[in-house]
Order: C-alpha cells, then structure tokens, then sequence
C-alpha cells in the first residue's frame, strides 16, 4: 500500500471512529430516553439494565455506521480541501477519483460488513431486546409504600397508614389494612396504632407486625344475597401484637426478565429465515382466502347458476325474475336474499381486519428482507454523496459536515419510512418500498461526484443569477422600444 493511500485512509478512519461512537451514543440515549417511562421505578436490577443497552447498542450499530460514514467522508475530504492539501494533490496530476479509490474499496468492505451484522447479530440482539423490554414493562413497580394513600401494589392487600419514620423509614403509624385475598371485597379490616415491616434479604415475604389494633372480619360466602350477608354474624378482636406475611414474590421475579415469548418478529429473523417464513405464510394466506372465496360463492348459492341454449328458454318468463312471482312470493324472496347479503358481508366485514393484519405481516416480511440488501449498500451510497460534498464545500470540522450530514440521513430514513408505510399498505411492491431510497439518493451521489470531479461546484450561482438578468432584461428591453 502506497504512502499516499495510508495517508488518505488515516484521514477518514480518524473521524469515522469518533463519529460512529458519539453517533452510537445519541441513538442509544434516544432509544433508552424512550423506554425510559415503562421501566423506570419497578426496581429491575442494573445487571437488566445493561444487558438492555447492550442489546439497544447492537441494534443501532448498523444505523450508526452509515452516518459515521457520510459524516466522516464530508470531514475527511472537507479538511484536505479546507488545509489546501487537495489543491496540492490536484497539482500533482493525482484526480478525485484517485483520492477516493482506498476510501471507496474500505468503504465497500465496511457495506459487506454491515450486511453480514445485519443478517446475523441484529436479529439476535432484537430477540433478546424486545423480549426483555417486553418483560420489564410487564415487571410490577417496585414496592414503596406511600403515607396518607391506599397502597394497592402489594396484590391481595389494600395498606394505608398516616406516617412512615425510624432510621430504615420501616416504622408505621396508624395503619388500615384491607385484605382482599378472599376475593369478596373489604370483608377483612385490621387496624393498629404501630406498625414494623421487615424483610430478610432474598425472600420472598414480607413480615408486618402490627401492635394496639383490632380486627374485623365478616363470615359469608360469595354465592350469597345481600340479605343473607346481613343475617351472617362477624367477628372482632382487639391485639397487642399481629404479624401478617405478605408474599411480594412479583415484585422480585428478575428469573422472568430473560423469558422469550416473541420469537418472530420481522427484525428478529435472518434472511434466510424471512424468505422461508414469507413463503410458508404466504401459501397459508393463499389458501385461506381461496376457501373463504368459495365459502361465499356457495353461500349466495352462485353454483346453482347455468347458462341455458336460447333454443330451452320458456318465452314465456318476464325478463324480469320478480315479475314471475306474487307479491307475497316477491316479499320472501327479496327478504331471504337480503338476509343472504347481509350475513355473507358481515362474515365477509368480521374476517376483513384479519386478513389485512395478515397481509400487512407478510408485507413487513417482505420489506425486511430487501431492505437489509438496500440498507448494507446505503453505506457506499451516503458516501459517494458525503465525499464529494466535502471536497466541493472545503469545510472540516464537526460543524457544518454535521449539519450537512444529519439532514441528507434524515432525508434518507424519511423516504425509507414512506417506502416501508407505503409497502405495508400494499401501495406499492415490497421490492419498491425497500429499495425506493437508495434508488432516490444514489442519482444525487453520482452527480456530485462528476461535479466534485470536473471541479465544479454543487450548482454555478454566477449561471443562476446571470438566468435571472436575462429574464428581466426581457421586460426592460420591450418598455425602451415603446414609443
């Protein structure tokens, strides 16, 4: 390798690691910020916490690249042109399309890269990370018992009391306790005066003793009428000391975090996986809409249609059908054939939204697989854009190629997700949906690099504003020869 083109990739590998990291970074937070409501305050352990960032930092990794690509060709070429080293190269015979060669074949390597991550770890970090998202919004909050309001998280317990204090805050004064574990409503009421909760570490109970209070319970069963409740005697008593042990076994169960329910996913699936699944779902839909089709082309009794010769047909029937029948005859038919419609096109109306649900999951199948084909190759195509936008523009730094470099990418994922919104409707083909970005941006990344190497700007000002003169020179040359 030449002096030259280990120059040329040092300056591109420089800022593609610093802005890959900082770019993972934000996508992380974002996505972290995000799940931030459904898994804060449910006391989930941080070993749970950074399996999850992991995962999310997986996920985003093939996102991150190629902005880190777009962002480091516009700093890297920006640079050589901002310090004049471009002039210089240009100087010595050596052409733009020389200057990118080294970076053009990293950059390749680094689409093949991300398609082989695409294909094989993404859909493994999206298994387990949406499964264990899945299972930390399930998880119930975590135990903190509020003074001055009924507490319900603990289940089978309904727990109020006016003030928390001691040095561990596990102290309680005038405590009310409804349990409910009977499932008959507040049946049961314990009050006391003072009250100590402990716990020992890992288990699954926790001990309420309770000390000065009475207890009041009802004695009836749930097959009873309200008349014969009143009849039922109840029980009262008043304690020194009660101790009740409440099972908060829900409140730890970090063993259920790791469960994997949701196993197919469109994201969660290689490509193999999704061409095999999409075929296999697709012949099932196939086949369900055929037998739905002929369900209906017999309800409304079409079969018993036929076409008869000319040669057989009674002259003497009306062209009309109902006009060979009575009016009460004409009342039946017309009544039966409407409760005919009507029940096709409710069962018809009753199976519309799974059909389209249906639909809409192979669509996604379907998208996914072209779209990690279209999506390895945007690393190439973001850098034909960013390359020779960089050396046309002749700015480094992180300022103006971030700037430039945010809104291309955003404008690319913008027409991704109308692709993949307008594929998942079936307006148009999968195909279409997964590609219709590249193909939008890749025209833009091959003008400007003929632009970039012809030395010509992104578009000539002086030709526009010299358009402009002409068009009103037009009008002042036709008001001068006016009389």
């Amino acid at each position: 390798m030449k002096i030259f083109d280990k120059y040329i990739l040092k300056s591109f590998l420089r800022p593609l690691l610093a802005t890959f990291f900082v770019v993972l970074f934000v996508l992380v937070m974002q996505a972290l910020w995000l799940a931030f409501d459904e898994i804060a305050g449910k006391g989930i352990d941080i070993f749970f916490i950074l399996k999850f960032l992991g995962y999310l930092s997986l996920i985003l990794t093939p996102t991150a690249l190629p902005i880190g690509i777009l962002l480091s060709s516009i700093m890297a070429l920006g640079n050589l042109s901002e310090n004049y080293e471009f002039a210089a190269i240009k100087s010595s015979g050596i052409s733009l399309k020389r200057v990118i060669r080294p970076l053009v074949i990293l950059t390749i390597l680094l689409s093949a890269l991300n398609f082989v991550f695409l294909n094989n770890v993404y859909p493994w970090a999206t298994l387990k990370q949406k499964n264990l998202y899945l299972n930390m919004k399930k998880k119930k909050p975590a135990l903190a018992l509020v003074p001055g309001a009924f507490n319900t998280e603990i289940p089978g317990f309904n727990i109020k009391f006016d003030e928390k204090y001691g040095e561990e805050e596990n102290l309680l004064k005038n405590v009310q306790i409804a349990d409910l574990t009977l499932n008959q409503g507040k049946v049961k009421i314990i009050t006391a005066e003072k009250g100590e909760i402990s716990t020992e570490e890992g288990s699954k109970y926790m001990t309420l003793t309770l000390q000065n209070g009475n207890y009041y319970e009802e004695h009836s069963k749930r097959a009873m009428t309200q008349k014969e409740r009143k009849k039922m005697p109840a029980s009262a008593a008043k304690f020194d000391t009660y101790t009740i042990n409440i099972d908060i076994s829900s409140f730890n169960d970090d063993e259920n975090l790791d469960n994997e329910d949701v196993t197919q996913h469109h994201g969660m699936l290689s490509i193999y996986q999704l061409d095999s699944i999409s075929k296999i779902e697709k012949s099932s839909y196939d086949k369900h809409l055929e037998l739905r089709s002929n369900n209906f082309y017999k309800t409304i009794k079409a079969n018993r249609l036929y076409k008869y010769p000319d040669s057989i047909r009674d002259t003497i029937l009306k062209p009309e059908i109902l006009d060979n029948f009575s009016t009460a005859n004409k009342t039946i038919i017309t009544r039966d054939a409407l409760q005919n419609l009507k029940r096709s096109t409710d069962r018809i109306n009753n199976q519309k939204e799974k059909i389209k649900r249906d639909r809409k999951r192979l669509n996604l199948y379907d998208y996914e697989y072209n779209y990690r084909f279209s999506f390895s190759l945007a690393c190439l195509v973001l850098f034909f854009i960013g390359a020779p936008l960089g050396s046309i523009i002749r700015k480094g730094g992180f300022g103006l190629p971030m700037i430039m470099a945010i809104t291309i990418f955003v404008i690319y994922f913008f027409i991704s997700q109308f692709g993949k919104n307008l594929s998942e409707e079936s307006a148009i083909t999968t195909l279409l949906g997964g590609w219709i970005s590249t193909l939008i941006l890749l025209p833009f990344g091959l003008l400007l690099t003929r632009r970039a190497t012809q030395g010509m700007g992104v578009f000539n000002i002086d030709s526009v504003l010299e358009s402009i003169k002409k068009f009103f020179n037009r009008f002042t040359k036709n008001s001068t020869k006016q009389p």
